[in-house]
């Protein structure tokens, strides 16, 4: 099996869903290239190529090895250290021999250079095989990106080449006992030393890849202010020259419910050398780049359990007969799996629409963090792509990662007694997808920032937010010949604004005359009765997000128009549910 040549909608996104025409030119300025690219044509191929690659990799050898390495977990900590076992130092030496481990670092970092989109669709591939494949692959690349985006320049070139060549990897160190979500509680501390460095002392908890050789660590200055703002960012090597022994200890490897091939681990600092990263008291602003990131690598992770466990239940359905018919044939069955089905390819859709606009983001900012330089043009494009990228940010993650749990159980109860048993491996994909529901933030803070995004575009500007709505009906649209799907988004996306608002109407209490000014009603005790209803809220934006996807590739495609339509049939029943919630609590 190859997950990319032998997925059709996977290549018609590929080559239809990612804005290439924006993409690679903030990666190529010119043709040809120093790398021997003649247009951007064969760039295009170039890729297409990695992912077939990859698609071959992970679809055979590391599904082939997902039970195994779930069965021996990741390996052991020895003497403060992790070692990993069998099958996860074979699933390293596999990403190395492919140079995938350093496919977005920059080619003098020892990387390709290639565009975040790949990395993130290797990272669906990977989740489709084995979840815990693709967590321990993950803190490879995104650790070097964090080096080479907030390092000087001298340990950019001293570790980003050695993780490209896999021979380190890391951590980020945020969860101590006791603070969970709340990192303004953070109580590891750093002192000041007399040669610029820092000694940490403290302890994190549930670090993903605790043992892989450093950390980016969250932690408090000596004396600085209490909260978030006190926070700041450090690297710690386990390994440096000053110390004979090791910098910091891995205390232990937690055993969890599920993704037991990636190392769980609590991280001791006990007076470690680390060095202080950008400016003291902006460790969370940093941070908050990678969650960022992290969050929609997540998303990525979900869908691929979705594939996973979907793909396998299908096929098991297609071979098992029941009533003298293929499971696939019987009337309920059939139904429930066409759901199934509609739904993992929408998310596919939202996903990759989403990485397409992050992809512009996160390089458009690394270089105007790096030369401040950027043209008029870029400006606006990096305005734009920032939007998306904020905007979809908590969707992707909470809506994937709801539904990958779903949708992994709903494949057992297809294969009904068979998916309880270990030999096959949709318990597997059950088991796994409580990682990535929890971590990088739960569903319920992806839901509060969904709902801290609509607050702030309400009281930035009421005026215009309420007058979308109030004063914008698409009766006009309906009747300028847009396509038929057109039109029934924007009179669903109409509906869903209309009950929006009288949402937010209901619990902010606004007075008539006081509508447009956001200090008369945005009283916490307001805001406080509109949180209840974020969860509900973040779902439905999520679904209308993905409507709106669907809806352009149906209007690039007429060929992708079943799918906007089948999606639309689906959701109509929960925006109603939501709806008739929002009215009666």
């Amino acid at each position: 099996m190859n997950y990319y040549s032998d997925e059709n909608d996977w290549q018609w996104l590929f080559r239809n869903g990612i804005d290439w025409d924006k993409i690679i030119p903030l990666y190529y300025k010119s043709f040809p290239t120093e790398d021997g690219f003649n247009s951007k044509e064969e760039v295009i191929s170039f890729f297409e190529e990695i992912l077939q690659n990859t698609g071959e990799w992970t679809g055979n050898a590391v599904a082939q090895r997902a039970a195994q390495l779930d069965k021996e977990g990741a390996g052991t900590v020895v003497d403060g250290r992790t070692i990993p076992g069998e099958a996860l130092s074979a699933l390293y030496k596999e990403a190395i021999e492919l140079d995938a481990i350093g496919l977005p670092f920059p080619a003098e970092l020892g990387g390709l250079g290639a565009p975040s989109t790949i990395t993130l669709m290797l990272l669906a591939q990977l989740s489709r095989a084995c979840l815990a494949s693709s967590t321990q692959m993950a803190f490879f690349t995104s650790i070097g990106e964090m080096i080479h985006r907030f390092c000087d320049e001298e340990t950019a070139q001293r570790l980003v080449p050695m993780i490209a060549r896999g021979e380190i990897s890391g951590s980020m160190c945020l969860t101590e006992p006791g603070c969970g979500s709340d990192l303004g509680m953070i109580k590891t501390s750093a002192t000041p030393t007399e040669d610029g460095k820092y000694l940490l002392n403290g302890s994190k908890i549930f670090i993903t890849n605790g043992g892989g050789g450093l950390g980016f660590v969250l932690a408090r200055i000596k004396g600085d202010k209490e909260g978030l703002a006190g926070i700041s960012m450090f690297l710690c090597e386990q390994n440096i020259p000053e110390k004979e022994g090791l910098n910091y200890s891995i205390a232990k490897n937690e055993e969890k419910m599920g993704m037991h091939g990636s190392f769980t681990t609590e991280v001791v600092y006990e007076n470690s050398v680390a060095t202080l990263v950008g400016e003291a008291g902006k460790g969370f602003k940093y941070m908050l780049h990678l969650m960022n990131e992290a969050r929609i690598a997540v998303g990525m992770q979900a869908l691929g359990t979705i594939e996973g466990s979907i793909g396998y239940a299908i096929s098991y359905a297609s071979e098992r007969e029941q009533f003298g018919k293929p499971l696939t044939e019987l009337p309920l069955m059939k139904r429930n799996l066409e759901d199934f089905t509609t739904e993992r390819d929408a998310l596919r859709a939202l996903l990759v629409d989403t990485i397409s606009h992050y992809d512009i983001f996160q390089r458009l900012d690394l270089k105007k963090q790096k030369s401040g330089d950027l043209s008029k043009e870029e400006e606006e494009l990096l305005k734009e792509s920032s939007l998306w990228t904020r905007k979809r940010t908590p969707l992707v993650k909470y809506y994937a990662c709801e539904q990958a749990t779903l949708l992994s159980q709903r494949a057992i109860q297809v294969l009904g007694g068979y998916g309880f048993m270990e030999e096959y491996p949709v318990e597997r994909y059950h088991r796994d997808s409580f990682g990535p529901l929890l971590y990088e933030g739960t569903s319920q803070i992806q839901a509060l920032m969904a709902l801290k995004d609509i607050m702030k575009y309400a009281m930035k500007d009421p005026k215009r937010f309420f007058s979308n709505v109030l004063f914008k009906h698409p009766s006009k649209e309906l009747l300028n010949g847009s396509s038929t799907q057109e039109k029934a988004f924007s009179s669903t996306h109409y509906k869903f604004k209309k009950n929006m608002v009288k949402l937010l109407v209901k619990c902010l209490r606004p007075d008539i005359g006081e509508l447009f000014n956001p200090k008369s009603w945005a009283s916490d005790e307001n805001i406080s009765e509109l949180m209840e209803h974020a969860e509900t809220l973040c779902q439905a934006l999520s679904y209308m997000e993905t409507a709106r996807v669907l809806c352009e590739h149906a209007n690039k495609d007429e060929s992708r128009k079943d799918l906007f339509f089948r999606y639309q049939k689906l959701i109509l029943p929960r925006l109603e549910a939501i709806y008739t919630d929002w009215s009666i609590r």
